[in-house]
Order: structure tokens, then sequence, then C-alpha cells
């Protein structure tokens, strides 16, 4: 989402480093690139222009100018104030003491409220609570049947009573939690195309007969400024505890992830990045700073691989790397277990500078790995085990059961053969060395176009 002004930013940086020790005249044009990266990234304009100004008042003071490495400094300075800017600490939702603890999700009709409800009950789950699923969505058609199909889904109850009024169902949810154990209640709200009073008057009169813990804002970081506005609006009328920002997997700019902190007070507690029910995370500030600088996101890898990972099989795969036994079975169950840490383009925006910019220009089709698959399942145990036994005649049988190419299995080949001899370098895994099928999976060296249009 950040990739243009992450692009902007990691420029204007490489050329105030070559400036060796600067002037203010550096740091003033420097800070005018920054402006107009923000700026150009949708970031609310004074939202910009306060950020200017304190970067620029701190990178000209004396101990910038005449420090050894004064380049560095700012960069410092800007991660340090971006950081401020997003809310700085994680948001954590508020456990009540005496459950339940009360989740009210609002938002506009389109930003994804009920399926964020599903995915927050599910992280809840997950971390050992028990929630309940609350259907106040009386108006929008199928609404009361999403949450529900979702419910089952994640093995959650939902409670609902139709399309009765919404504040009386509310207020149901909770007796029915007590009752029945459930320590965590979700409610998900309806929606309207725009803010109006009939939408403010029945969240206002929720609000009172419930008495929520957290009130958060749904919000689709698509729509730019606009969810800004949202936000601003909704914490006018209701007071927010913080903010859902959905859809930071797409293809937007950014601004409203760095906005909404500065403009409504509200810091973004969880970010949507996908379409799968475990495509929600908490917003980390100071991990999401440093992906925009390109320092990666080290931290945010290492528990994707963590969560994806099996550790027995971790440790069988260990030792048979300490062997050089590593087969393309054990290369095809590494790929299907990286699949479950997300698309591979984001699991690229998390490696830190160089080797995050190695692979930048490397073409990932996330379409390969199933022909991949398609090649390997289409072999024998065998071959699986010794490649090196697959000569022409085998070739042409293998892509006529995989329905790919002779090409495309000889590329799989000569790329495994590499992967086998960068894979002893790695005795673990769970960390990056589990990420070394990227160059596999891309199709060679960075740069340079796919013959087949396969892999």
């Amino acid at each position: 989402m950040f990739q243009g002004l992450s692009d902007k930013l990691q420029e204007t940086f490489k050329r105030l480093k070559g400036k060796g020790r600067l002037k203010e005249a550096d740091v003033n044009e420097a800070m005018r690139e920054v402006r107009v990266a923000l700026l150009e990234a949708d970031v609310n304009f004074k939202v910009v222009k306060d950020f200017v100004a304190k970067v620029k008042e701190r990178s000209i003071g004396q101990e910038v100018l005449e420090s050894l490495s004064p380049a560095q400094y700012v960069i410092k300075i800007v991660h340090e104030e971006m950081i401020e800017l997003m809310g700085g600490a994680t948001g954590k939702i508020l456990i009540a003491s005496k459950p339940p603890t009360v989740i009210l999700l609002i938002g506009l009709q389109g930003a994804g409220k009920t399926t964020h409800a599903a995915k927050l009950a599910n992280m809840l789950k997950k971390q050992g609570k028990h929630p309940l699923l609350v259907a106040c969505d009386i108006y929008r058609p199928a609404a009361i049947k999403q949450l529900q199909v979702l419910g089952a889904q994640l093995e959650v109850p939902v409670f609902s009573m139709g399309q009765e009024d919404a504040v009386a169902i509310a207020k149901a949810s909770i007796k029915h939690a007590n009752s029945n154990g459930q320590d965590v209640v979700i409610i998900d709200t309806a929606g309207r195309l725009h803010i109006n009073e009939e939408l403010m008057t029945e969240l206002r009169d929720i609000k009172a007969a419930v008495k929520p813990h957290e009130i958060l804002l749904v919000v689709d970081a698509m729509t730019g400024q606009d969810a800004v506005n949202a936000a601003e609006s909704f914490h006018r009328e209701l007071g927010l505890d913080g903010v859902i920002l959905t859809k930071l997997d797409g293809d937007t700019r950014g601004g409203a992830a760095l906005s909404i902190k500065a403009v409504t007070g509200c810091t973004i507690k969880f970010a949507g990045t996908g379409e799968k029910m475990d495509a929600l995370e908490p917003f980390h500030p100071d991990r999401m700073a440093s992906r925009i600088l390109g320092m990666g996101d080290v931290l945010t890898l290492i528990e994707k691989a963590q969560e994806s990972f099996d550790e027995k099989k971790a440790k069988e795969l260990e030792q048979k790397l300490r062997k050089q036994e590593f087969t393309l079975d054990d290369f095809l169950e590494q790929m299907q277990q990286m699949k479950k840490m997300g698309p591979l383009s984001s699991i690229m925006e998390m490696l830190p500078g160089g080797m995050g910019k190695q692979l930048k220009d490397v073409k990932i089709d996330e379409k390969d790995t199933s022909h991949i698959e398609a090649i390997i399942r289409s072999m024998t145990t065998e071959e699986r085990r010794k490649p090196m036994v697959i000569k022409d005649s085998r070739k042409k049988r293998i892509a006529k059961g995989s329905g790919t190419t002779v090409q495309d299995v000889g590329r799989l080949l000569k790329q495994f053969e590499q992967m086998q001899k960068m894979m002893k370098q790695f005795a673990s895994p769970g960390g990056l060395g589990a990420l070394g099928g990227l160059g596999m999976l891309g199709g060679g060296k960075k740069g340079k176009k796919k013959k087949s249009g396969r892999f």
C-alpha cells in the first residue's frame, strides 16, 4: 500500500546520505521532497504541514548537523515522528474486569463491518476468549445470514433475533452471553451510505443500552481522506476508542493510515490485510514506519512464521537441511506452509533493506505456486526424492500430467538445484531461511521477463 511513498522517501534519504556533512539548505530541500511525497500519498495537508515542521525543527539543530552521520540522524528523526504520527504505541482491546467485554463495531455501509466482526472474533478466540457475535444490522439484506455463515465457519456462536429492534437485540445479547459463558460480545451494527441523524441516533441508543467497553470504527483504507472524514464525524458523535482500517493490502496510497490519529485523536488498533478470516492483525505504528522507510518488519515476519509453520515439521526439516537431504517433497510442504503467511509480495515488503531491495524486482505471480504444485505432484516418489533421474522422457510425462510444458519442468528442476545449494546455508526454516524459495517462485534472476508465462 505504501510502495509509492516508500520509494520516494528512500530515494530522498539516499541523496541525503550522499551529502556527507549536512547544511541547513540540504535539510530544507529534503523536507520539501518529503512534503511532496506525503501529499502524493493522500496524507491530510494539515498533518503534512505539522509533520514536516516538527522534523525540520529537530533536524537543523547543531547536534544533527555536526554529527558524524547526519543523514542517518535525520532518518531516525523521521522514523520517530512517523511512529508518533500513527499513534505511538500499539493499540489493544480493553478487556473488562467483569465479563463480558462489549465491543461495538460501527461504520458506513460497505466498509466491511460484518466480515471484520468475524475476523475479530477469530483473533480473540485464538487468544483463549469465548466470543459471541451479535447481528444488529437489521436493514441490509442477508447481513444476518452472512454473520451466521461466518460464525459457523469459525465455530463462534451468533446471537440473532431476526429483524427486531436493534437496541433490544443488543441488550438481550448481553444477558445471553452471561448465561452461556461468553466473555466477549462483538456487536455488528447497521451502516448507511453516508452519515445521517437516523444512523447516529440508533448507534447512540445502542451505546446507552449496552455501555460498550470499546467502540471501534471500521473504515476502508481505499477511500483515502473520506475515511479520515468519516472517522472524525463518528468520533465527534459517539466517542471512538479505536479504528479498524481495512484493505491495507490494497492498491491505495496509504494517506488514511498516516492521517487518522492526527486528525481524530483515535489510534488505529487493527488492520485488515486480506480476505481470509485470519487476515486481521494488530496495527503496530513502529513496524509500519519501519516498512515505509525501507527498514523492513522482521518482527511481524517472525510472528507470521511462528503461526504458520508446524514446529515438529520445522525440526524435521532442520535435520534434513543439516544432512543435505532437502527434497522436492520438502519444498512442496514448505511452499504450502508459506502460503499460510499471506501473499508472497506482502512477505517481501517485510524484508529489511538490502534483502527487500534485491527481491523487489522479482516478478511473483501467485498462480505460479499452483503450477509448481501440479508439476511436483505429477512426479513419482523416486523423482521427488532424486530429481537427477528426471531425463527428457520423464519431463514429457510430467509436463503432460501437470498441464505445463517441458520447459516449465526443466526450469523448475534447475531452480530447485540452485535452491538446494542455497538452503545448505540455513539451519532453521522458521526464520528467513524458509523464504529462500521466493527467488525460485519469482522465476529466476530479477529484471528478466518470464519466457513461458508460467514461472
